[in-house]
């Protein structure tokens, strides 16, 4: 199995207690939340993953270098602003497989069944991972009609309901239609007639906001 884990993010809102390293390297418990990852990954059996980089990407690269333990890495460096879409474009090109290719948010931890997500979802060009949450407003609510999503809607409180966790298994050519260099993946989302959906209820942090990111530091030393 092969992945791709979006790394380049600026992490303007964990600004205040993360500073000088780009956010998917903030320290949880003396570790890069990024080192997280590529262990759930390892026990998911991915033998190769493109991290695409942009802010402060030598800090990555010069850490991780091209290999983790059992897991090679490749880098897509974004040099010039290239949005979610344009960095996943440029991402999938490198692993040169015609292989489904998992993809993960690098500032969001979900402890989903890899390996059940795989399968379920193999036949498919492109599949969301949500996550049932409760009394939430961050995040936006995402709502199904048999086997699709049906909309993603905008962050508004909700009781109860479904978000997009960040975790997508999607054919490797999926963006290779998509004539623009810089784009937004969310947007591309937003214009696919049916996008399927997997559930799973596991354990879920977005370390985007300090509140999160110290919830991270407490929670992994239970998790790992």
């Amino acid at each position: 199995m092969k992945a791709v884990i979006l790394a380049g993010g600026f992490g303007t809102r964990l600004q205040s207690v993360v500073k000088d390293v780009p956010k998917p390297m903030a320290d949880i418990n003396k570790r890069p939340f990024l080192e997280y990852l590529l262990e759930r990954l390892i026990s998911a059996n991915v033998t190769e993953v493109v991290l695409s980089v942009g802010y402060k990407q030598d800090i990555i690269k010069n850490y991780f270098k091209d290999k983790y333990k059992s897991i090679d890495i490749l880098y897509a460096s974004e040099d010039k602003p290239l949005g979610t879409g344009g960095a996943l474009k440029k991402s999938l090109k490198l692993l040169n497989t015609k292989e489904n290719v998992l993809v993960l948010n690098g500032d969001t931890f979900y402890n989903l069944d890899i390996k059940k997500f795989y399968q379920s979802a193999l036949l498919n060009n492109l599949t969301l991972s949500l996550k049932p949450m409760q009394n939430f407003d961050r995040y936006g609510s995402v709502e199904i009609e048999g086997e699709c999503i049906s909309s993603f809607r905008e962050k508004s409180y909700v009781d109860k309901g479904l978000i997009n966790a960040g975790v997508y298994l999607m054919k490797s050519n999926l963006l290779e239609s998509v004539k623009e260099e810089l784009f937004s993946f969310e947007d591309f989302l937003q214009e696919q007639k049916c996008i399927h959906y997997y559930v799973e209820d596991s354990y879920f942090v977005d370390i985007g906001i300090p509140q999160d990111y110290k919830k991270a530091q407490i929670d992994f030393k239970e998790l790992f």
